[in-house]
């Protein structure tokens, strides 16, 4: 059985609770999903597609200099060495230097602390691994990684409309290649043994047992 890894699943569930992540990855036992606020979305997808075909210094002098090339696009790679996994996903940026080699972008509408980069290390890490060792097509070099986070800052009303701003911030996060397929050989280890204890603080956890124990009141009603 082959493991499909999401990069998107490293920062928050597999870091939330290791139960969760084995039945979603192992078994399709899919945590419900929240429903997220529409106002992000369109922010963020307005925000990412003024950039196609521009150098991201037209977005500020701060950010790394090239031309964004593609926006969300899908990128799959080939099984890890000494593992059943392989990654799958879709970035946010990839963006094209000028002596041809390639940066991934992360695009964030949040507060711009250095944890993020701790936080998003290893999803960026995915995307680097799966564009250089792609399961089909041409492999990209990739030499950068960050974040671009962006935060409402300040607010203008003038003509009766409002201006937020929002000022961009550069997090770059060093690319380690060695550390990710260890990363990824544990995950392997976790998937191909026993169901992992669940985490205590989980709350999905918690309100699937909530249902056990109350299921009994639900059968006598029936």
């Amino acid at each position: 059985m082959n493991y499909k890894l999401s990069p998107s699943d490293f920062a928050y569930l597999y870091e939330e609770c290791k139960c969760c992540y084995y039945l979603k990855i192992k078994h399709g036992v899919q945590r419900p999903q929240l429903p997220f606020p529409g106002v992000f979305s369109a922010l963020n997808s307005r925000l990412q597609g003024t950039l196609i075909g521009k150098n991201l210094q037209e977005l500020s002098p701060l950010l790394p200099e090239g031309i964004v090339e593609s926006q969300e696009g899908f990128v799959e790679s080939q099984i890890i060495p000494g593992t059943s996994a392989y990654i799958k996903g879709k970035y946010d940026l990839l963006v094209k230097q000028a002596d041809g080699t390639y940066i991934v972008v992360d695009f964030k509408i949040t507060s711009p602390d250095e944890e993020k980069i701790a936080k998003y290390q290893t999803q960026l890490q995915a995307y680097h691994y799966a564009f250089e060792f792609p399961v089909k097509g041409v492999p990209k070099q990739i030499t950068k990684l960050g974040l671009i986070a962006m935060y409402p800052d300040r607010v203008k009303f003038a003509r009766g409309e409002a201006f937020l701003s929002f000022p961009p911030k550069w997090l770059e996060i060093e690319i380690k290649r060695e550390n990710f397929v260890k990363f990824v050989k544990d995950i392997n280890k976790l998937l191909e043994g026993p169901v992992p204890p669940e985490n205590s603080n989980c709350k999905w956890c918690e309100y699937r047992h909530y249902g056990e124990k109350y299921a009994h009141l639900f059968n006598k009603n029936n």
